[in-house]
């Protein structure tokens, strides 16, 4: 009989214990490791793209006289991110099991690509009165590496590194509140 109401008080005891626990208990535990985990698994987060076009044109003086022109419209596309795999243990620190402070690396540009398709050559003139010039078979090429640097450099100047990092901030909020983490702050490496 004793062992009886020993039983029944123990298992009374231990159900109000979790009944009084329970929203602490149904929460899982995070650490740094397992948080840094979690943002390494996305790696190269890329969080913006960028399309634009440019036309660019390229005069090249021919010896001893002419020259040869081309008129280029480039559309290219742009990737921003930040590259997470960069992250170590000592730049997220935990405080209570929903707050964590996470040093990121600074957001870069991923990725700088001419749309082939969108890519075409609008002019292209060798001085009429010259003849006996040759085309310069480069030129072309030459004019898509200029575009790729002018579609670059017109996302830096659009702020795109910005964006970039707004993203990733709200990706990574995103994920780990998903996992129960309520309170995200983040600082970024110079």
């Amino acid at each position: 009989m004793m062992a009886k109401v020993i039983a029944i008080l123990s298992t009374s005891c231990l159900v109000l214990l979790l009944w009084l626990r329970w929203p602490e208990l149904s929460r899982p535990s995070f650490d740094s490791l397992a948080v840094i985990k979690e943002v390494q698994q996305l790696n190269e987060l890329v969080t913006v793209r960028y399309g634009i076009q440019k036309v660019v044109g390229m005069k090249e003086e021919k010896s001893p006289i002419g020259s040869e022109s081309i008129l280029l419209l480039v559309e290219g596309r742009v990737l921003a991110g930040i590259d997470l795999s960069k992250v170590k243990q000592s730049d997220i620190q935990m405080s209570g099991r929903d707050s964590v402070r996470i040093c990121l690396p600074k957001p870069h540009i991923e990725d700088v690509y001419l749309d082939e398709k969108n890519t075409k050559v609008w002019d292209r003139s060798i001085t009429w009165w010259t003849p006996w010039v040759t085309a310069d078979m480069d030129l072309e090429h030459k004019a898509r590496m200029r575009g790729l640097e002018e579609i670059k450099q017109a996302a830096l100047e659009m702020n795109i590194l910005a964006e970039a990092q707004r993203n990733a901030e709200t990706d990574i909020r995103g994920l780990l509140g998903a996992l129960g983490i309520k309170n995200v702050e983040f600082s970024f490496t110079l």
